[in-house]
């Protein structure tokens, strides 16, 4: 298998709260894995296909999007914007999953084009893969009229997500458990549209349905647009014990109660990050980071474990192989560093006062699939391809 050697690395963000920051100053990869982690003069870095010189740089695992709506190849009606998942990639994602191919048009509503159309774009996202972004989609919304065999179906046919609960005709909180009951029993995650409607169609979706429903994911808790009351969001985080999806399309102050009520409970690991886009706000290529930002600045958590909430806490809570930098993970890495003229002594101590990190270089799979990005502000340091 071919091998890659990141070496020279300042620091290492894990993904992981429990040691969010690594020892090391080296990662080796054979394939699409990491095979080791440490000091470079430790490790066994020879025969090498590719070495990159971190400079002293800062490696993070890939970036995960929890949240947004792909629609056909990298293309979004709902923006008529070409090349948004490539553009996210330059933000730092390396893994995005759909909350549902919701912006379809003419997006059949009957129990057989629900299905059809949820297969068709896990075929097609599956063998599509821009720079190499890894995009898990497929994700049916799901409609009255609905039985148990229809998830029987669409789990044997590859399906591993549902869309936004509530964005279909299945808006009550019992008829929405019980769906959900029959995905979970044949290995589908779930995740429920949260606030107020979003685009036609959709409808309020409160915290007596969420907690009814019982979806893996309460998906985007801070609105996607329109929040729920502050009383609301608090219980849900008390009450349900589910995952906690903060999104860069919602209410940012409703994000940041969220996130410390999470923090008071002693339960940070419930907190994952999303866009929620392409949607009425927009294309957000930098949006993962600007939440990781936000949390980190106004939220008073440091900013290697808002960085947590955009890698591991994710991966852990979607079941993924990436978002962690460790032994047998996926080799996938964003390389950043402090932007050029930002307050602070150092990487973290910028993002903490709320400054947007400098993306240098995209890795995906072991291969280097972008440079310095050309959405980021410019970082002070950049790695280098040397061999």
């Amino acid at each position: 298998m071919s091998k890659l050697v990141i070496r020279n690395i300042g620091l290492i963000l894990s993904g992981d709260l429990a040691k969010p920051i690594l020892d090391g100053d080296c990662i080796v990869c054979e394939g699409d894995r990491i095979v080791a982690i440490g000091n470079g003069n430790e490790l066994d870095t020879d025969g090498a296909r590719e070495i990159v010189d971190a400079h002293g740089t800062t490696v993070a695992p890939g970036l995960i999007d929890s949240h947004v709506h792909p629609v056909a190849g990298d293309w979004t009606p709902r923006q008529s914007q070409m090349n948004w998942i490539e553009s996210t990639q330059h933000g730092g994602v390396t893994t995005m999953i759909s909350a549902g191919e919701v912006h379809t048009p003419g997006r059949p509503k009957d129990v057989v084009g629900v299905k059809a159309l949820a297969i068709a774009a896990q075929r097609c996202f599956e063998n599509f893969r821009p720079n190499g972004m890894k995009i898990i989609a497929g994700a049916p919304v799901i409609e009255q009229g609905m039985e148990e065999q229809d998830f029987k179906d669409l789990a044997d046919a590859g399906i591993k997500t549902l869309g936004e609960v509530g964005l279909g005709t299945v808006k009550a909180g019992e008829e929405a458990g019980r769906m959900v009951a029959w995905a979970r029993k044949y290995g589908i995650q779930s995740t429920i549209h949260t606030g107020g409607p979003s685009i036609p169609g959709s409808g309020l979706i409160d915290k007596d349905v969420v907690l009814a429903a019982d979806a893996d994911i309460i998906g985007h808790i801070n609105g996607g647009h329109t929040a729920l009351p502050d009383d609301q969001i608090t219980c849900l985080c008390e009450q349900c014990h589910r995952g906690i999806e903060l999104v860069h399309n919602g209410n940012e102050r409703a994000a940041l109660l969220a996130m410390r009520t999470a923090n008071e409970l002693g339960q940070l690991e419930r907190v994952i990050l999303g866009t929620d886009g392409p949607a009425g706000s927009g294309v957000q290529p930098l949006g993962i980071l600007r939440m990781v930002a936000l949390l980190s600045s106004l939220g008073d958590v440091p900013a290697e474990t808002a960085f947590c909430f955009a890698t591991g806490n994710t991966a852990r809570m979607r079941d993924l192989d990436c978002g962690l930098i460790e032994v047998g993970k996926a080799a996938d890495f964003v390389i950043l560093d402090q932007a050029q003229h930002s307050p602070g002594a150092n990487i973290l101590e910028s993002v903490q006062q709320g400054n947007l990190p400098g993306v240098g270089m995209t890795i995906i799979d072991g291969v280097v699939r972008l440079g310095r990005s050309r959405n980021t502000p410019p970082a002070t340091k950049l790695p280098e391809v040397v061999a």
